[in-house]
């Protein structure tokens, strides 16, 4: 396996795209970039972009195209991701979004597009039986009758289900991606760019699959 990767990882919440990003990016050793990342990184540094995306925050907006392309383009303009690649997780969202990253990136072109696809009804199982310790953040899962109280075995504090990991909010949030997403997996099927890998199984297997599309790419691409 030679080090670096330029990739974009595409899936729903809930789909295991975390854990495989940072499995990715320690076996590529490329930087995993996540959008909240770039975000507080660009407000703690101060830049003017990271200034602009903080006072639109701060107004509880959301940050728009011609803000977060800026990061985007700041951030792979660093010496890690020049040199050595990286994985994109959270951009592009849109399609104009894909069409200005793919200009930023035209003299190294991405790698591979990975769709991490794990059926809606797995996700939504996954996500709502998921509790949390309100105190320290420890993440649980319920698989049959709860305890009650249910109690963290790390800092004795409470465990409960956040208010929007319910199966109503957790299919709200996915009607939301699959609307912003479905055009961006249209458009990167279109340039033959995308690949679907199963996201279901063992993580292991998952891993294995998702390295296995990536070394074809890289291959096809010349390495380059």
């Amino acid at each position: 396996m030679i080090p670096g990767a330029r990739l974009i990882i595409l899936g729903r919440q809930g789909a295991g795209k975390g854990t495989q990003c940072v499995r990715l990016s320690r076996h590529y050793v490329v930087p995993h970039i996540s959008t909240g990342d770039m975000l507080r990184a660009a407000v703690r540094e101060g830049t003017e972009l990271g200034r602009a995306a903080k006072e639109v925050m701060d107004a509880g907006g959301l940050v728009g195209d011609d803000i977060m392309i800026g990061i985007v383009r700041e951030r792979l303009a660093k010496a890690d991701a020049t040199t050595r690649g990286y994985i994109l997780d959270g951009f592009p969202r849109t399609v104009a979004q894909a069409e200005a990253l793919a200009e930023i990136t035209a003299d190294r072109p991405i790698h591979a597009v990975i769709d991490l696809d794990v059926p809606r009804e797995i996700v939504v199982e996954r996500i709502s039986s998921r509790r949390v310790c309100r105190d320290c953040g420890t993440n649980y899962t319920a698989s049959g009758p709860e305890p009650s109280p249910w109690i963290c075995d790390v800092c004795g504090g409470d465990v409960t289900q956040r208010d929007d990991d319910t199966p109503d909010a957790v299919n709200r949030r996915l009607d939301l991606y699959e609307s912003q997403t479905s055009p961006l997996i249209e458009h990167y099927g279109g340039l033959g760019q995308l690949s679907v890998v199963n996201g279901v199984g063992n993580p292991d297997n998952v891993f294995q699959r998702l390295t296995g599309v990536i070394e074809s790419r890289r291959h096809n691409a010349g390495g380059t």
